[in-house]
């Protein structure tokens, strides 16, 4: 389970505003081995952390290439999973090393959703040429994908913008951090964001949380309905701030867990600048 903030604007009025600005949690269980966000593929052009369970190898939550294409995954929350399905972090690693332009991927993931558990997928084209392009598509809603209209939006283990009271809650806080950010140096904006993500007020009752997870949800009802999730073997293992300037300009920040041990995080920071 994974939660989403993000804001786009292809083309921000002040020089110094972000044409995007994400934040994003990964929720996974402690022990599912992964890496934590680095720079791979055939040239270095993609920056991503890696699944590495075994079978799921080389899948991933939340990436972004060199070359402007940016993806990001939730799963939806649902009571049973079907294990003979195949595995969703493929569905970014796809699009981050092919050519496909998001619209027509997700179009053609969308012929193909019935062949995954529930999922929601973000795949954007950030050109400093074109113009930024975002689309969404969830195998568990309309049939075909969307283009994005610039603006704000949160997504969880629902339906884009389902309003889940976690969800309400911390977007609000992303738009008050985002907005006091604005005349703040770039480090103290990833803070507040950091500490946006970091938020583990739960947010209950819940009876849309209730409705759709069922039994499976309601063992860890308390700690899921917060931001950030903390139980005793699942919950929030990375945060994740990106931001991309009117320039093109991208800084990646990641906060990790070490050693399935939630008192021990890591914080690594990359900067590029998107190819033109």
């Amino acid at each position: 389970m994974c939660i989403i903030f993000f804001k786009f604007d292809p083309r921000p009025v002040s020089k110094n505003a972000y044409r995007l600005i994400l934040a994003a949690n990964r929720d996974e269980f402690y022990h599912r081995p992964s890496k934590s966000a680095e720079f791979w593929g055939n040239d270095n052009e993609i920056l991503s952390g890696l699944d590495m369970e075994e079978g799921k190898e080389g899948g991933t939550w939340l990436g972004i290439s060199t070359r402007g294409k940016l993806a990001a995954l939730t799963n939806y929350l649902q009571p049973r999973l079907d294990r003979d399905t195949r595995g969703r972090g493929e569905l970014v690693t796809q699009f981050l090393t092919g050519d496909t332009d998001s619209l027509s991927y997700l179009r053609k993931v969308s012929s193909e959703g019935h062949l995954y558990n529930g999922f929601n997928l973000i795949a954007a084209d950030l050109s400093t040429v074109k113009g930024d392009i975002v689309c969404y598509y969830g195998n568990r809603g309309d049939p075909e994908p969307v283009v994005l209209v610039p603006g704000t939006y949160g997504l969880s283990n629902a339906l884009l913008e389902t309003p889940w009271r976690k969800l309400c809650f911390g977007k609000q806080l992303f738009l008050e951090a985002v907005e006091r950010g604005q005349a703040l140096p770039k480090d103290e904006l990833i803070a507040q964001l950091l500490a946006v993500l970091n938020n583990d007020e739960a947010q209950l009752p819940d009876p849309a949380i209730v409705a759709q997870g069922r039994e499976y949800v309601q063992p860890i009802l308390s700690k899921y309905a917060a931001v950030c999730v903390r139980s005793p073997r699942y919950g929030t293992r990375a945060n994740t701030v990106i931001l991309v300037d009117v320039e093109g300009h991208v800084t990646f920040t990641e906060r990790s867990l070490l050693d399935q041990d939630t008192a021990h995080w890591e914080t690594r920071s990359h900067e590029f600048q998107l190819q033109s």
